[in-house]
C-alpha cells in the first residue's frame, strides 16, 4: 500500500519527539474499546446473554459493552495491569506473552460456562491480541508447564505470528474454533481487535471462535523449521488428530466474527493528523513483517533517499507502517521489536540530519518489557557516546543490538516510550519523520 499525500500548505515541525508521539496516542485513541465498540454493538438480545472474551483489550472491551447493555453475565481474561471496573461481567487477569495457572483455570470455567448454553442463548465474544496466551487448555496429555515451555521458545525463534498460533491451536482444546464450538447451539457473535498482519480473523488469538484448515502435521513443521525440541508428550499430542475445529463444521453454523478495530485504521487516523500539520504522508503497509533490523535497514534506506530527493522548501515528509515485526533472540536482552527497529534504524541512519522516529506496539508492551517502544533522532547515537564517556556506561549501541538489548540502550538514553496498559491492542506503528 503506498498513499502520497501532499498537502496544499505546509510548516515546520517545532519538536519531532512531541509529534510523533501525538500521533502514536492518536492511533491508539482511534482503537480505544470506549470510542470504537459501541456502533457494532447490536441490541442486546432477548434472553440468556453470556459475555465472554480474552485479551489485552478484552476487559476495556467489556467495560465499553456494558456502558451500553447494563451489567452482563459473563467472563473475561486480560493481561495482569490491564484489568477494567465492571459491573456484571467477572475480569480475571493473567499472564502474558507465557501462560500462567490463572489464566488455565479461567479458561476452564470459560468453557464450563460455554458448555452449559443452549440453543435460545446468546454469547457476546470479546477478542483482542493477547488471547493466545490468556485462553489457556493444553491438550490432552501435555501439562502447563510444558506448554509454556514451547510457548516461550516460540517467542524467542522469530517465528512468524501465524505459524506460532498454528502450532498454539493444535495444542490447544479452546483455540482453533474450539471456545465457539463449546458454546454450540447458542447463537455468539464475536468482536474482534486485529493485531495480525492481514487482519486475519483465524490468526487473532488464534483463532477461538473461528474454523481453521491447518492440520497436526502444519503444526509438527511449525516445530521442524524454527528448531524446537518439544517434550515428549507434546509430541504426542501431535502425532493424533487435534481438536481444532474444521471451517464449515456445524458447531461453527451460528457463529457471526466481526473485526471492528484494525491497524489500518489507527495508521489512517496519524496521517490525518500528520496533514493538518502541514505533512506529506505515505503509508508503506499496514502488515509489514521480518526481523525488525532488517526492516529497519530496508526503510532507513528509504528514508534517505527520499531526503536526497527533497527540494529546498519541500513539506515534511512522514512515512508510516503497521504489521508485526519478529526478533530472532540470540543475546541475552528482553528482545522487543520496536526497540529493536528503532536502534537498528538509529544505526543505519548514522546520525543523518532531519531524519527522527519512532516504533512503540500499540499495546504498550513491547516484547516481554513494560515499554511500548523508542523515539529517536539524529543526536541518538552522539547522545548515548556522550552519556557513555561521561558515565563509563556500556552504551555501545552495535554491541546492544547484538545482544538483543535495545530496551536497555533506550533505558539508559531516556529515550523509551512508556504509556504503561493502553486497553487496546492493534499492533507496531513505526513512523519515520524527514524535516
Amino acid at each position: 500500500m503506498h498513499h502520497p499525500d501532499t498537502p496544499a500548505g505546509h510548516s515546520a515541525i517545532p519538536d519531532a519527539k512531541a509529534f510523533l508521539l501525538r500521533l502514536f496516542d492518536r492511533a491508539v485513541e482511534v482503537a480505544d474499546p470506549m470510542r470504537s465498540l459501541s456502533r457494532h454493538l447490536p441490541e442486546k438480545p432477548p434472553g440468556r446473554v453470556v459475555v465472554i472474551g480474552a485479551g489485552k483489550a478484552s476487559a476495556r472491551m467489556a467495560e465499553a459493552v456494558e456502558a451500553e447493555w447494563g451489567p452482563c453475565e459473563g467472563l473475561v481474561i486480560t493481561r495482569y495491569g490491564y484489568g477494567r471496573p465492571c459491573r456484571g461481567i467477572e475480569i480475571v487477569e493473567a499472564a502474558h506473552p507465557v501462560p500462567d495457572w490463572a489464566g488455565m483455570e479461567a479458561t476452564a470455567r470459560m468453557l464450563s460456562l460455554c458448555e452449559s448454553l443452549g440453543e435460545g442463548d446468546f454469547v457476546l465474544a470479546l477478542i483482542s491480541g493477547g488471547a493466545s496466551a490468556l485462553l489457556v487448555a493444553p491438550a490432552e496429555g501435555v501439562t502447563l508447564e510444558e506448554k509454556q515451555a514451547v510457548n516461550a521458545a516460540l517467542l524467542a525463534s522469530g517465528a512468524p505470528i501465524d505459524r506460532m498460533n498454528t502450532l498454539r491451536k493444535h495444542l490447544s482444546r479452546v483455540k482453533g474454533g474450539q471456545l465457539a464450538a463449546a458454546a454450540w447451539p447458542a447463537r455468539m457473535l464475536a468482536l474482534m481487535i486485529s493485531d495480525v498482519p492481514g487482519d486475519d480473523p483465524a490468526f487473532i488469538g488464534s483463532g477461538p471462535t473461528v474454523g481453521d484448515g491447518t492440520t497436526a502435521a502444519d503444526a509438527r513443521a511449525v516445530l521442524e523449521r524454527w528448531r524446537i525440541t518439544p517434550p515428549e508428550t507434546v509430541t504426542a499430542a501431535l502425532a493424533r488428530p487435534t481438536g481444532v475445529v474444521p471451517p464449515g463444521d456445524p458447531r461453527l453454523s451460528r457463529v457471526t466474527n466481526l473485526i471492528y478495530a484494525a491497524p489500518a485504521q489507527s495508521l489512517a487516523a496519524a496521517a490525518d493528523l500528520a496533514r493538518a500539520a502541514g505533512c506529506e504522508t505515505r503509508i508503506l503497509g499496514d502488515a509489514l513483517e521480518g526481523e525488525a533490523r532488517e526492516v529497519a535497514a530496508d526503510q532507513a534506506r528509504l528514508a534517505l533517499e527520499l531526503q536526497a530527493e527533497r527540494k529546498p522548501g519541500a513539506p515534511p515528509l512522514l512515512l508510516l507502517s503497521g504489521g508485526e515485526l519478529t526478533v530472532t533472540r540470540r543475546g541475552d536482552g528482553v528482545g522487543g521489536p520496536n526497540a529493536e527497529f528503532c536502534l537498528a534504524l538509529a544505526l543505519a541512519l548514522k546520525g543523518a540530519p532531519g531524519i527522527h522516529a519512532l516504533a512503540c506496539d500499540t499495546d504498550g508492551v513491547d516484547g516481554a518489557a513494560e515499554v511500548a517502544g523508542a523515539v529517536i533522532g539524529p543526536e541518538t547515537l552522539a547522545e548515548a557516546a556522550t552519556l557513555a564517556q561521561a558515565k563509563g556506561l556500556g552504551l555501545d549501541p552495535e554491541a546492544a543490538l547484538a545482544r538483543n538489548d535495545a530496551h536497555g540502550f533506550f533505558g539508559a538514553l531516556g529515550a523509551q516510550v512508556v504509556p504503561g496498559p493502553t486497553l487496546t491492542n492493534v499492533n507496531d506503528f513505526r513512523v519515520i519523520l524527514i524535516v
